[in-house]
């Protein structure tokens, strides 16, 4: 493959703007959402304790797992292909139906009641009992959303996805301020999944009766089969340090822990996902023009590390007031595992990059080699690691992820046609700004100490230093890459691109 200057854009301008708007409508409406669903959590952090987020920290890792199984690379399987018949379409909507009515059961019987003996903790067996419910909706959510996806239709599941958000924040709130503590945590995603169901079902008039007989859907079962194998060792991957935490932690320190990280990974689990969900149709268009492909991929890489670097970056020199201004005073335990985790996420970020790409080509093989190389090397860390403490399962973070990154991109590199120098090239710009700016503002805040500048209030320290970092980071990116700087302003302001711009 060529430089990546010279590749050129997929499709022309039409499908590039078609992936803007799918864009604008999915993260646009995913930041709308996300700032009420963070209003409600930051509002319930400070009513909960830290015990109730380990007892629920306890019951996801059983979550996570079980609902690897709901089917959804059956549907990915649909996304994936050139064209879908309707009978297909029933033949998955089948599929869904029998996994998940199988999981809720295997949960109300089998899981809840081993999880509470693993844990020690009886409570855990009845919230698992009644989070079971989320199974039920999943076919009636992912299969009409998933048939929206293909057509880079993100408008109405963005709106239904904002009015859930809306549903979850309004439950979790009403029941967190009358005192039903960890309960408030199962309840509030229960609501949030069945009203999402049930708007997606009304809004894409999603009246299709499921069929049971599945001959000839050998494609849907054997891409989904591989993403599903592939996706259960992800969940080993992902969950590894909360399962072992939780044999070795109180759940006061568990919920320390286990609250860092979901504050950390925000960006990269909220935000990333999303624009997966566009970038997954969107290279499967293209998937066989290798050139366009790594066009599309490296401009992903350049424009979302832009943001990920100075973001984690600047959480990671301003832990303190930042987590004294998001979740109070109670939680001042969690800062240095919050600045450890920041440091690793932008690894984390890359790697989670990868995976529309790789799967839009029908290589879910790959994928799963991944998850399979993450389910070894997370969980040894991990081991290795828990003697320290929640500090060491941090630092287990910033070992473990650089080396499932580099296998990743070995196993990558020759389908997407990228060269390393140019996924650096893309990863530069943002890295190396970033840098300079968290330092700097470290240093500022080493000299406010010196200085002995009056003591602030967290959120006027948090804002100052934020307000400084952005400062410096805009204009080094402005100064030092402003090609760069300019790609992120045509985004965010949705300018129509040119053939000739596009080429460009």
């Amino acid at each position: 493959m060529s430089d990546a200057n010279s590749t050129t854009p997929p499709e022309g301008a039409d499908f590039g703007n078609r992936v803007k708007r799918a864009v604008f409508w999915r993260s646009g409406t995913q930041i709308i959402s996300q700032i009420v669903s963070w209003g409600a959590t930051l509002a319930v952090i400070r009513i909960l304790d830290p015990s109730d987020y380990g007892l629920f920290a306890m019951t996801s890792v059983v979550l996570v797992f079980l609902n690897f199984l709901n089917g959804y690379g059956f549907v990915s399987a649909l996304i994936q292909s050139e064209s879908v018949e309707p009978i297909r379409i029933r033949q998955a909507f089948g599929m869904l139906i029998l996994l998940n009515v199988g999981l809720a059961l295997i949960q109300l019987f089998v899981a809840a009641p081993l999880a509470a003996a693993y844990y020690r903790e009886p409570v855990v067996a009845e919230m698992l009992r009644w989070q079971s419910l989320i199974y039920l909706s999943t076919p009636f959510l992912i299969l009409p959303e998933a048939l929206m996806t293909r057509e880079l239709e993100f408008r109405k599941p963005a709106i239904i996805n904002l009015l859930t958000s809306l549903v979850g924040a309004g439950v979790a709130l009403a029941l967190a301020l009358n005192g039903a503590g960890v309960w408030t945590l199962v309840f509030a995603p229960i609501s949030i999944f069945w009203s999402r169901a049930i708007m997606l079902m009304i809004a894409t008039r999603f009246w299709v009766l499921p069929s049971f007989d599945f001959r000839g859907a050998g494609h849907i079962f054997t891409f989904g089969a591989a993403l599903l194998i592939g996706h259960g060792f992800f969940i080993i991957q992902s969950q590894s340090d909360i399962f072992i935490a939780g044999r070795h932690f109180d759940t006061h320190d568990l919920g320390l822990y286990a609250e860092a990280l979901f504050l950390t990974q925000l960006f990269a689990t909220k935000f990333i996902p999303p624009l997966n969900e566009v970038a997954f149709p969107a290279y499967a268009r293209i998937q066989h023009d290798q050139s366009k492909l790594a066009y599309s991929f490296l401009k992903a890489v350049r424009l979302i590390m832009l943001v990920a670097f100075p973001l984690y970056f600047g959480m990671a020199v301003t832990a303190a007031p930042f987590v004294a201004t998001l979740m109070g005073e109670k939680w001042t335990e969690a800062t240095p595992i919050v600045a450890i985790l920041a440091l690793a996420m932008p690894v984390a970020t890359l790697q989670f990059l990868f995976q529309p790409a790789i799967n839009a080509m029908g290589l879910p093989g790959i994928t799963m080699r991944n998850s399979i190389a993450g389910a070894i090397i997370m969980p040894l860390v991990y081991l290795a690691a828990i003697r320290f403490g929640a500090m060491g399962l941090a630092w287990g973070w910033l070992v473990s992820f650089p080396l499932l990154l580099a296998f990743t991109i070995f196993q990558a590199r020759p389908h997407i046609g990228f060269r390393i120098s140019q996924l650096f090239g893309a990863i530069m710009p943002g890295l190396c700004a970033a840098a300079v700016m968290a330092a700097s503002v470290w240093l500022f805040d080493r000299y406010l100490v010196e200085v002995n500048w009056p003591q602030l209030m967290p959120i006027l320290h948090l804002l100052l230093l934020a307000g400084v970092g952005a400062l410096i980071y805009g204009a080094l990116l402005w100064f030092g890459s402003r090609a760069t700087a300019m790609e992120v302003v045509n985004l965010v302001v949705r300018r129509k691109a040119t053939p000739a711009a596009e080429a460009g």
